[in-house]
């Protein structure tokens, strides 16, 4: 049996229907879309990708994008395992590079004694309301209650999948108080206006100093926005975390750009990559913004990173390309490009790998 089945006996409630009518399906799985070009307020910054360019979906683009494709469009064949173990709960050790991934681009690093959450979400949807948005078809591993206390947030961008505010609320009412939050240009006030902080910004290419790491923001190629009137108005971001040693990168959501080549060349030792392998069909579509496996593979050897894991997959119907699906494409692409499974690896929710150093030479 693959390592990503689980028996149908042990499926978890949420992977059961949505009892909702279709066409409502339908609209509540393009909110993560409908941030309109255009209805930006006109005083407002907007904020662009390294080309100077601006992703912009049209309205039509995105219903008729949801209206053709099938219901069951990005859905897993049958539900993914999930592992649920003391060491996915520990917090970070003195030397400890070691990463949990939770789901989708949930993943806590521990890194030198420091515990870190890339994109908190835990909420059974990405939307605006518990009600409203992609319904997760595997859970999060690990509630936020089972974690060890967060040092350190690092946000990629708005978009609901990322920015899920009753994650950040949790964590802000964490025992030995709130974690610092990293995040990019344009969100620092509207995060303090929701309670959250202390936070942090810091724009591409710079770098600052957050609970004792080095934490430098990167270049990403995608878009933001989480309602009619708001896209473009803050930045989106990937981070490299660095301390003790080693360094970790955190790509966020992206679409392909020589932004990485470039960051390879600024920033050699990466230790470990997190890099997006899901969300990319059809990809006529997502292309902009989504970059698919064999994509991430070249990204991986364009950072030179040691070890690279694939995220943004496996957690919610996004888009056309389900968890079977990245797992195959992902499979083809590392033998394609000669790399080591070993070295870029998917992980079942709730599983964790620990790093250890390179040998000396």
């Amino acid at each position: 049996m693959s390592p990503f089945r689980r028996p149908a006996s042990t499926a978890p409630a949420s992977t059961t229907s949505d009892p909702s009518p279709r066409p409502a399906r339908r609209l509540w799985r393009a909110l993560p879309w409908l941030a309109l070009p255009g209805l930006a307020l006109a005083t407002a910054q907007l904020y662009a990708n390294s080309d100077g360019g601006r992703i912009d979906k049209s309205l039509w683009e995105v219903l008729h994008w949801n209206v053709s494709r099938p219901s069951d469009a990005g859905q897993p064949a049958q539900a993914l395992p999930l592992v649920h173990e003391a060491r996915g709960r520990a917090p970070a050790a003195p030397g400890e590079l070691s990463v949990t991934w939770i789901g989708h681009a949930t993943a806590l690093l521990r890194v030198d004694g420091l515990t870190v959450l890339t994109d908190p979400m835990f909420s059974e949807r990405a939307g605006p309301l518990s009600w409203l948005g992609s319904k997760r078809y595997t859970p999060a591993a690990y509630g936020l209650h089972e974690l060890p206390r967060i040092d350190l947030v690092l946000l990629s961008h708005n978009h609901y999948d990322h920015l899920d505010l009753p994650s950040l609320r949790a964590l802000q009412a964490q025992a030995g108080g709130p974690p610092r939050i990293m995040a990019p240009p344009g969100l620092q006030a509207w995060l303090e206006a929701e309670g959250l902080g202390p936070v942090q910004t810091t724009a591409w290419w710079q770098s600052t100093t957050a609970e004792g790491a080095t934490v430098t923001a990167l270049p990403a190629r995608h878009w933001s926005g989480r309602g009619l009137t708001d896209r473009h108005q803050s930045h989106w971001t990937g981070w490299l975390l660095a301390r003790g040693g080693r360094q970790v990168f955190f790509a966020g959501d992206t679409g392909y750009s020589p932004d990485f080549q470039a960051i390879g060349q600024r920033h050699p030792g990466i230790d470990l990559a997190l890099l997006p392998v899901g969300a990319y069909l059809p990809r006529d579509f997502m292309k902009d913004q989504h970059v698919d496996p064999e994509e991430a593979v070249r990204i991986h050897r364009e950072l030179g990173a040691r070890h690279s894991l694939g995220i943004h997959w496996g957690t919610f119907a996004l888009a056309d390309d389900g968890p079977e699906r990245n797992q195959a494409d992902l499979a083809a692409a590392l033998t394609t490009q000669n790399v080591s499974p070993q070295d870029f690896r998917l992980l079942a929710h709730g599983a964790t790998w620990t790093l250890h150093p390179p040998a000396p030479r």
